[in-house]
């Protein structure tokens, strides 16, 4: 089996999570879906929109990156495999035969 520079996708089966959250965050979450609406002019639940509110907030958070740059959350194994699939070369296959 050739090795790919690229590495094994990650598993993307989404997981429902289920929150309970205070009356004055779900009026604020949907005064948000309400100005989304008006300025895209198309109509997202709040339970779209919160996925993508909660990427964001982590992208945006320079400690939380700091930290998980820090402290790897992978596997040793896993994690090293990724960092070698995004940096080394392509090698050429030694099993390969000449014709």
């Amino acid at each position: 089996m050739s090795e790919l520079k690229l590495g094994k996708l990650p598993d993307r089966t989404p997981v429902k999570i289920a929150i309970t959250v205070s009356p004055d965050l779900n009026q604020a979450l949907r005064e948000y879906a309400a100005i989304y609406r008006t300025t895209y002019g198309e109509a997202e639940s709040v339970a779209d929109l919160i996925p993508f509110m909660l990427g964001a907030f982590l992208e945006s958070d320079r400690g939380f990156a700091k930290a998980r740059k820090a402290v790897s959350l992978d596997a040793p194994v896993e994690a090293a495999r990724h960092r070698r699939a995004r940096r080394s070369p392509e090698l050429p296959s030694t099993t390969s035969q000449e014709e």
